[in-house]
């Protein structure tokens, strides 16, 4: 498989943060806090203003990190995603444009999905993941335990719902890693700007995950 660097990435780091901010300033302290915590995968939602100079920022100022994006909801959204050097690629739904533009680009391109069917459809259209997404309202773990039967070869991603409690029981049920938002950013310690306190959040979820 042409994108299996981004799996031995997934399998080393396990843990996705996923950045949604309604600042530039605000995103950059939150990407900061969990790259100095250990998190090395970090997602810049497109739906954060100036992602794309975010985005470009980063891959300059955290070179041990690999910068993606996510929330991208068509082909030219994608394409500026790439431009601005995004590494990776998340959406919400499947879309057969963006997945097959991203594949012929090489990059790994992670659509959202929920049922069995819209699983293998992203999976036969080249998805490299597919993230499942809204996890916890089908079941959580359990859910993603219950997959493993059928579709144990499609590496599956965890979104919405985990939390920095259950995080290591989607890893135990089969996910490949699973991807933290709000859980890793709780609203309060963002407003008030306690980003050490973020930070030593991520820290004890890389030691849980590894």
């Amino acid at each position: 498989m042409p994108n299996s660097p981004w799996l031995k990435l997934l399998k080393k780091h396990r843990v996705i943060a996923v950045i949604r901010a309604g600042k530039i300033d605000l995103a950059r302290q939150m990407a900061l806090a969990v790259a100095s915590g250990g998190i090395q995968l970090i997602e810049i939602t497109w739906s954060t203003p100036q992602a794309a100079e975010l985005i470009e920022e980063l891959r300059g100022k955290l070179p041990e990190c690999t910068i993606g994006t996510g929330t991208l909801l068509n082909l030219s959204q994608m394409e500026l995603a790439i431009q601005s050097g995004a590494q990776f690629l998340f959406a919400p739904h499947i879309d057969s444009g963006i997945i097959q533009a991203a594949v012929n680009q090489n990059l790994p391109v992670i659509p959202g999905a929920l049922t069995p069917t819209e699983i293998v459809t992203a999976w036969n259209q080249g998805a490299t993941c597919v993230k499942v997404f809204p996890v916890q309202a089908v079941g959580g773990a359990k859910y993603i335990q219950s997959l493993q039967a059928p579709l144990r070869q499609i590496p599956l991603i965890p979104t919405g719902g985990v939390t920095l409690e259950n995080a290591p029981d989607f890893l135990k049920a089969g996910a490949i890693a699973i991807g933290l938002s709000s859980e890793l950013f709780p609203k309060h310690m963002v407003m008030s700007g306690d980003w050490d306190l973020i930070t030593r959040q991520a820290e004890t979820l890389v030691q849980k995950m590894t």
